[in-house]
Parts: structure tokens; C-alpha cells; sequence
């Protein structure tokens, strides 16, 4: 029995949901520290592709984060690995982000003052921080989002290293859909914070 849940765990993890930590406070309201979220991993096989105003989650697309903390309990690594591998418990290798999607490829997105434009229309950003406006003392743009890229920034927008801040990184700071494993579906964990997003993210 434990070896077919195991299974079925690792069926789930590859092709429908899998479970990350928020380990930062970018994305709050929306999204608390320690919140586990469900991301749709099946979205992506099915056709879906990121579109503005999705919450997603990513792989660090070049050094966005800094080197995570290594376990040097061989048990208690042993452990954590296999329960990572097979979907029990978040990615052992944590190097993934969630932020919004502001934009996609072929947009032109600029913040100018506290307003967020898009094709040179405003964004509407009921989302943000309380407190928080769209540019939060940091103007930028136009940058065009390169094809087959996205342009993300967090919900706390103060509070976030997000595409703004890596524009002299690969990509101008924009994240390559490849990337991407997936839209935040729901909030799993804490019961206090359950929350749903929608299967695509909306």
C-alpha cells in the first residue's frame, strides 16, 4: 500500500499538481510565508500558456536567488529527498519563484510614477499590497518582452526582486516560458489561508 501511494504521489507530482513554499513576502496578500500552494502542472501539457494578471511559479531563470542551504544530515537529506522526488513535500532543490505575469512576448510594458502600462494602457492592479503602487519608486521602460518570454513582477511590489530589478540580467529580466512549470491554482496549507485561484490561475 505504501508503495503504490508513493506511486500515485509521483503520478500526481509529474503530471497534474505539485506542491511549493512561499519563502518571501513578494507576493503578499495574495500569497503569505510558509503558504503551500498547488501549481496545475498539467495546464502547460494541455495547451495552456501564461497570460498578465496569472499568478505562476518558475525556475530561476539565472541567479535570481541566492545558493539554497545544504542539508548535511545524511538521514534527515536521504528522507527529504525521496519525499521532494516523489511530490510529499516541496522541491528539495528550491530554486523556483512565483510572481504575477505582467506581460508576455511582444508586449511593451514601462512603469512611470505609480502607473503600470501595457501596450501603452494602463493596468488595472486590485492585487497590490496595501500601500503599495504599481511602480513603488521604481520607473522603468518601455521594454519590449522578448517571443516566448514573460515579464513578471510581485504583488508587494516593494518588496519583490522581480523582472524590474534583473533588466541587465539574460533576457532583460524577463523569464522564458520554458521555465515556467505552471499557474497557481490554489492555496493548500494553512487552513486559515485556503484559498482558490482558478485551475489556470484566475
Amino acid at each position: 500500500m505504501a508503495a503504490v501511494g508513493l506511486v500515485v504521489a509521483l503520478l500526481i507530482k509529474t503530471c497534474l499538481f505539485q506542491v511549493f513554499t512561499i519563502p518571501s513576502g513578494s507576493m503578499e496578500n495574495t500569497l503569505r510565508i510558509g503558504d503551500r500552494v498547488g501549481v496545475n502542472k498539467l495546464a502547460p501539457l494541455t495547451g495552456w500558456t501564461p497570460e498578465p494578471g496569472q499568478p505562476v511559479v518558475f525556475k530561476d531563470p539565472g541567479n535570481w536567488l541566492p545558493p539554497q542551504p545544504v542539508d548535511t544530515n545524511p538521514l534527515t537529506n536521504a528522507v527529504s529527498s525521496v519525499l521532494s522526488f516523489v511530490g510529499l513535500v516541496p522541491p528539495k532543490d528550491d530554486n523556483y519563484l512565483v510572481k504575477r505575469v505582467i506581460a508576455t512576448g511582444g508586449q511593451t510594458v514601462q512603469c512611470t510614477g505609480t502607473t503600470l502600462s501595457v501596450d501603452g494602457r494602463k493596468v488595472d492592479e486590485p492585487y497590490l499590497h496595501p500601500g503599495d503602487d504599481s511602480c513603488a519608486g521604481l520607473d522603468f521602460g518601455p521594454v519590449k518582452v522578448p517571443a516566448g518570454y514573460i515579464w513578471v513582477e510581485g504583488d508587494h511590489r516593494s518588496d519583490s526582486a522581480d523582472s524590474r530589478w534583473h533588466r541587465q540580467g539574460p533576457g532583460g529580466g524577463a523569464v522564458p516560458v520554458g521555465n515556467v512549470v505552471g499557474p497557481v491554482s490554489a492555496v493548500v496549507w494553512p487552513v486559515s489561508h485556503l484559498d482558490w485561484f482558478g485551475w489556470t490561475g484566475r
